[in-house]
């Protein structure tokens, strides 16, 4: 079974968008007199409100340019909303911010360091020193199944691989929120299944204690979405708004059995009916006005 999501979580917020609207200005073209083109608008949200609880992993799912990005670059504190208020911990984002790991669609992995040097990187940042910086690049090596290849560069290793050593770069400093943004999307399906469990198992092991980070991730894959959420956000995109805010009734943990749920009805239902209010939604808007 599937419910409405509430803000009313038992705990504060630790995310919260209220009223959101974010506007960007994009300037044209230059004419062949070589003056600056006419500048045009384009609203990458509009009127979002959404809190979010400690712990807790929400997935944003949309197609593209409906603002879920936006809505990660406002909580590491890159966007500053052009109305409204985000705020973490009831504050506005800071930048930078070390209690945030940000983790991209592409592994971004500097091909002259080892994958233990690329984890070690946002260790360096923070001023720990090389013995510290070492163990722990090889605890989360481990930790994503990379033990043995810490002296790999980036060549050496596949596709998949590379996106374990960002996972490890993330998780490295133990920051207490992720921000995920797209970051299996590049993969094939059976390695994709094999990092989403390697992330959920790695999430759920602080399942009910306070260590237990909260997750915003972003992706345009519905069924990725509810396998691996608390919650998901449906996004629409011209303007980014949001559709729907689903809990997501399926067991935990879930990350050994991640193939079996796919198969469940229960999965299938619930990603069906995401799948037709998305749809229903989109065909709202688009249906003319009747007079």
């Amino acid at each position: 079974m599937t419910t409405e999501a509430t803000t009313d979580t038992g705990a504060e917020p630790l995310i919260s968008f209220q009223n959101v609207r974010q506007v960007f200005r994009l300037q044209g073209q230059r004419s062949g007199a070589g003056a600056p083109g006419r500048s045009r608008e384009f609203v990458a949200l509009d009127d979002v409100t959404v809190d979010i609880a400690p712990g807790q992993f929400v997935a944003l799912v949309g197609a593209s340019g409906c603002g879920k990005t936006t809505m990660l670059n406002m909580l590491a504190g890159l966007v500053t909303p052009s109305e409204g208020r985000v705020s973490l911990a009831g504050a506005p984002p800071r930048l930078p911010n070390m209690d945030i790991g940000y983790m991209f669609a592409r592994d971004a992995l500097l091909p002259w360091r080892t994958a233990r040097k690329n984890v070690e990187l946002p260790l360096e940042t923070r001023g720990w020193d090389r013995a510290r910086r070492r163990e722990r690049a090889g605890e989360v090596l481990s930790l994503v199944g990379l033990e043995g290849r810490e002296s790999q560069f980036r060549l050496q290793l596949s596709q998949g691989m590379r996106q374990r050593v960002a996972l490890a770069r993330t998780l490295a400093p133990d920051p207490s929120i992720l921000l995920m943004d797209e970051p299996f999307a590049a993969l094939d399906a059976r390695t994709k299944l094999t990092l989403q469990a390697e992330f959920l198992r790695i999430w759920e092991q602080h399942q009910g204690s306070e260590r237990r980070k909260t997750v915003v991730f972003v992706t345009h894959d519905l069924q990725e979405a509810v396998l691996l959420a608390d919650r998901v956000i449906v996004m629409l995109p011209n303007p980014g708004r949001i559709a729907e805010d689903r809990v997501i009734d399926l067991p935990r943990p879930r990350a050994k059995a991640l193939g079996e749920i796919q198969f469940t009805d229960e999965f299938k239902r619930t990603t069906h009916d995401l799948f037709e209010r998305l749809e229903g939604a989109i065909g709202d808007r688009a249906r003319p006005v009747e007079s």
